[in-house]
C-alpha cells in the first residue's frame, strides 16, 4: 500500500490517498485515509511516464560525438560515428550498458522502455550460437532492474532507400524477414521468464531499412502488439522515401499499412499539415524524443497541429546522450516556442501545457507498449512515480500548478519513488540495486575503452 499527501488520480487531485496494488495491478484507491505502518509513504504519486523509445548501447557513446569535424555535421555523419563505435560492443558490454541506461531511467521517473533493439549479431554479421543472445542481455538488464519492458527486435535488411545493400556498419544488425520472425520467436522465450506486465512487440526500422513487401509479410507474421517505426526523422529520408516510392514517408505508411493504436511513429519530424492531421486521427502514437532530436539535428515535431487533431504522443531518450524525464518534457515544449516564437504553445485551446505534457506523454507511451497503465485508476498496471513537492524548486507552488512546476523548473532529484507494475525499485531517489549495477557499468567501460 502506498500513501500519498497527494494524488494525480484519472478523476483529477486528491489528497490523503492510499493506494493498494497487488500482482502488479492497481486493486483500490481511497482518498481522504490516514496513514499506517503498513504503508509507504510519499509526498506525491503520479503516474509513471514510459520511455517509448530506447537504444540503450548508445548511451555509452554519450559526449563522444561532440566534436566538430570538416565540413557540416548532420545525423548522417553522427551515425558513422556511431556505426563505428557498434563494432567494439560485446555481449557483456550491451548487458552492463542497458542495466545502468535502466537504472537511469528508472531514477529520472520512468517505470517501463521500449527497447528498439537492433544489435542482433557479432562484429561482421555473423549470427551467435544463439540469434537471441542480445535479447537475451537486454531482458537479464531488465531483470536486473526491475523495469517494465516492451522488447523491440528491429527488422534491418536495407543499407538505404530502394533496397541498398547493407554497409558493414549495419552488419551486425541485418535480418532477412525469415530470420527476423525467428529472431522474434526466440525473443519471447526469453521475455517470458520476465514479469507478466513484460512482452515482445516489432519494430520494421524503417521504410528505408525494408521495402514494401518486406513490411507487408512482417506485419502478417506478426498481427497483435506493439510496432514501432523510425519515420520522417530528417530531410533526406523523406526526400530519398519520395524519390523511391512516390510518396513522403509519413503519407505511404498511412496509405499502405494498417496504422492504428498499436503503432508508433518514431520523430515523424518532417510531416506536411495533411500527414500531421491524418496521423493524429489513426490512433498511432507520436513516439517524440525532443533531446536526441535536439543534439542531432532532426527538428521540431508539429505539435500544436497534432494536437488540434487529437494525436496521441510520447516521449523516449533515443540515443541516451542524456537520461532525463524532465528534459525530455521541457525541451518538447520549448523546441515549440523557439519554432513558434511564442509561449505555451504544447495546450489545445486554454489550460495547463505541463498537465497537458505529462499527462499525455503518461497515456501516449503507454499505449505505445501495450501497457495497461499511464493513469492512476484501479485495475492499472501499478506504474506510479513519488515526487517531493516540498523540493526548493516547487515548494511555491499550488495543486493545481504542480506538473508545471515538475516539467519547466524541477529536475529528476525530485523523484523519491517508482513503481513498475507494483515493484518498487527506486526508494528515497535510489535504484535499491544502484551500487551493483553501476559498478558493473564502470568496469564494462574499462574494457571497452582498451578495445578502441
Amino acid at each position: 500500500m502506498i500513501f500519498a499527501k497527494q494524488a494525480k488520480l484519472s478523476t483529477g487531485w486528491a489528497s490523503n490517498v492510499r493506494v493498494t496494488h497487488a500482482d502488479g495491478r492497481i486493486t483500490d484507491i481511497a482518498p481522504n485515509q490516514t496513514p499506517d505502518a503498513h504503508d509507504t509513504c510519499v509526498d506525491t504519486l503520479l503516474p509513471a511516464l514510459a520511455n517509448l523509445h530506447s537504444h540503450s548501447f548508445q548511451r555509452a557513446m554519450a559526449g563522444m560525438t561532440e566534436y566538430r569535424m570538416a565540413g557540416k555535421d548532420s545525423f548522417w555523419t553522427w551515425r558513422d560515428l556511431m556505426y563505428r563505435f557498434t563494432a567494439n560492443l560485446t555481449p557483456e558490454h550491451i548487458e552492463a550498458i542497458a542495466a545502468f541506461v535502466f537504472l537511469e531511467m528508472q531514477e529520472a521517473g520512468y517505470a517501463s522502455v521500449g527497447e528498439f533493439h537492433y544489435l542482433h549479431h557479432q562484429a561482421g554479421g555473423a549470427t551467435y550460437d544463439d540469434l537471441g543472445e542480445l535479447s537475451s542481455r537486454i531482458a537479464t538488464a531488465a531483470a536486473k532492474t526491475g523495469i517494465g519492458l516492451t522488447h523491440l527486435p528491429v527488422l534491418y535488411t536495407y543499407g538505404g532507400a530502394g533496397q541498398m545493400p547493407l554497409e558493414a556498419g549495419q552488419a551486425r544488425f541485418g535480418n532477412s524477414v525469415d530470420r527476423f520472425n525467428d529472431l522474434v520467436a526466440r525473443a519471447r522465450d526469453v521475455v517470458a521468464h520476465l514479469p507478466a506486465d513484460c512482452q515482445v512487440g516489432i519494430a520494421p526500422h524503417s521504410l528505408r531499412a525494408t521495402s514494401p513487401d518486406d513490411l507487408k509479410a512482417v506485419l502478417a507474421a506478426h498481427t497483435a502488439g506493439p510496432v514501432h517505426i523510425h519515420i520522417a526523422e530528417q530531410p533526406k529520408e523523406v526526400a530519398d522515401i519520395s524519390a523511391w516510392l512516390g510518396a513522403r514517408p509519413v503519407e505511404w505508411l498511412l496509405a499502405n499499412a494498417d496504422v492504428t493504436t498499436n503503432w508508433c511513429l518514431i520523430h515523424a519530424t518532417h510531416m506536411t499539415a495533411d500527414e500531421t492531421t491524418k496521423m493524429a486521427k489513426s490512433g498511432a502514437v507520436a513516439g517524440l524524443c525532443p533531446v536526441t532530436e535536439a543534439n542531432l539535428g532532426d527538428g521540431p515535431f508539429n505539435g500544436p497541429g497534432y494536437l488540434e487533431a487529437g494525436g496521441a504522443f510520447g516521449v523516449g531518450s533515443d540515443s541516451n546522450v542524456l537520461v532525463s524525464l524532465t528534459e525530455e518534457l521541457r525541451t518538447l515544449e520549448y523546441s515549440q516556442r523557439l519554432r513558434d516564437v511564442a509561449r505555451n504553445v504544447m495546450v489545445v485551446g486554454e489550460g495547463s501545457v505541463g498537465d497537458t505534457i505529462y499527462t499525455g506523454a503518461a497515456k501516449g507511451g503507454a499505449q505505445a507498449l501495450g501497457r495497461g497503465a499511464g493513469e492512476i485508476a484501479v485495475g492499472e498496471l501499478a506504474d506510479v512515480v513519488a515526487i517531493d513537492s516540498a523540493a526548493p524548486s516547487m515548494c511555491a507552488l499550488r495543486q493545481d500548478q504542480i506538473l508545471d512546476g515538475l516539467v519547466f523548473a524541477a529536475k529528476d532529484d525530485v523523484v523519491t519513488d517508482v513503481w513498475s507494475a507494483g515493484r518498487h525499485a527506486v526508494q528515497s531517489g535510489r535504484h535499491v540495486k544502484r551500487d551493483d549495477i553501476v559498478a558493473a557499468y564502470k568496469l564494462a567501460m574499462q574494457s571497452l575503452m582498451a578495445s578502441l
